[in-house]
């Protein structure tokens, strides 16, 4: 598949307007502030750098990014500072990649209560990983691990899943040994399945209770405590998607995967694949047939599928549990090197090669230095549907 230059920040300036005339009702708060960043991203609104060829002369502006945590364009850099301090925590160990699901009445739920479901969506998995890993009959022993949310199908619907990185391991009760997981097999998904709904079904009931969920559209006739009753009630009766695929081959591997994974949004810039008065085209992975197709929507509904992932401000989608909590991680980890035989320094970082000023794309010899600093400039085409607004979270966690 061909690859355009084409970047979310283009069909935002596009469909923008015809978004927000349309649906002016149903985008949120914060959606527009990532519609109002995002759109802004590498343009003359947030100023930048003027660069000129110490050969040919030739001068090209380049402008600041947005550093939001929505943005595609945005996210390389922190992805690879990301991944380079967490090839320091990595056990010589194999490492299982655990995903857990919700039924599609559970997602659209979530829809019109992200914070509350999402958040019991980690607290249920984790909590199961924990307690399953604790039974003595199955691992038993202390694991860590970190999770990630993400929200999306590759056609941008919304479909709720965390994807649990897990050593193959843990730490004993008292820990004073090392318990390793069999070889090819972790824990079995059918009790974690099992687990797992219980306490998502158990802690969402209670937020009902509580009156922390909201209900409208098609989630309206369950604000009738009887028939959000049946519905917990009926979602206790079906199976609940777990499954756990097979340990990576080396810690280089968790890497590799972890960078496809971590720092991600619904649709990268190099999975767009063009874009025209009405339409915008984009390449996803069609796993049925395992092969690679283009899907065209319009452009209006293109931006209203990718709203659907925006998060809510403040929640951390990258978390860690167990023996890698932020409490107490460095020294668990040099616990377990000691346990593992390793007692040497965890594996050094990359280093990091000199930046080098870019090649100049008119000559193709000279070099492009920076000579001057520019200024956020109003962008009127931008400002008239877009205004600005104070951004979303700039991390990306």
């Amino acid at each position: 598949m061909l690859r355009s230059s084409l970047t979310l920040g283009d069909v935002i300036r596009r469909f923008g307007p015809a978004l927000l005339e349309r649906r002016a009702e149903q985008v949120t708060s914060a959606q527009r502030a990532v519609l109002a960043t995002l759109g802004r991203c590498h343009t003359a609104a947030l100023g930048g750098h003027l660069y000129r060829c110490d050969g040919c002369g030739t001068e090209r502006p380049a402008y600041n990014s947005c550093g939001n945590r929505h943005c595609p364009s945005c996210l390389a850099h922190k992805s690879a500072q990301w991944l380079e301090d967490r090839s320091a925590e990595l056990l010589p160990v194999p490492y299982f990649h655990v995903v857990f699901t919700v039924p599609a009445e559970i997602a659209s739920l979530a829809l019109g209560n992200k914070k509350v479901v999402y958040s019991i969506l980690f607290r249920a998995a984790s909590e199961t990983l924990l307690q399953v890993a604790k039974d003595p009959k199955l691992l038993g022993a202390n694991i860590g691990f970190l999770a990630i949310l993400h929200t999306w199908t590759q056609t941008l619907l919304h479909h709720p899943h965390v994807h649990c990185i897990v050593p193959g391991g843990g730490l004993s009760a008292d820990g004073s040994r090392w318990i390793s997981a069999r070889e090819n097999f972790f824990l079995p998904y059918l009790v974690l399945s099992h687990v797992y709904r219980e306490k998502f079904l158990s802690y969402l009931a209670q937020a009902a209770r509580a009156g922390e969920l909201k209900f409208a559209g098609a989630t309206s006739s369950l604000a009738e405590p009887s028939a959000f009753a049946d519905f917990i009630q009926e979602h206790q009766d079906k199976k609940w998607v777990v499954y756990i695929k097979p340990p990576f081959g080396s810690p280089e591997q968790v890497l590799k995967y972890l960078a496809r994974y971590t720092h991600r949004v619904a649709i990268s810039d190099r999975r767009l694949v063009a874009m025209d008065e009405e339409t915008v085209s984009f390449g996803y992975r069609d796993r049925e047939a395992n092969r690679s197709r283009v899907m065209k929507l319009e452009g209006v509904e293109f931006l209203r599928r990718f709203l659907l992932h925006v998060l809510p401000t403040s929640f951390v989608r990258i978390r860690y549990y167990g023996l890698l909590a932020n409490r107490g991680r460095a020294e668990n980890l040099t616990l377990c090197r000691e346990l593992l035989g390793r007692k040497a320094d965890p594996p050094a970082k990359p280093e990091r090669e000199a930046d080098e000023p870019p090649r100049c794309p008119a000559c193709g010899t000279g070099r492009l230095l920076r000579v001057r600093t520019l200024e956020p400039e109003p962008v009127p085409e931008l400002d008239a549907w877009a205004p600005s607004m104070s951004p979303v979270r700039r991390d990306t966690s």
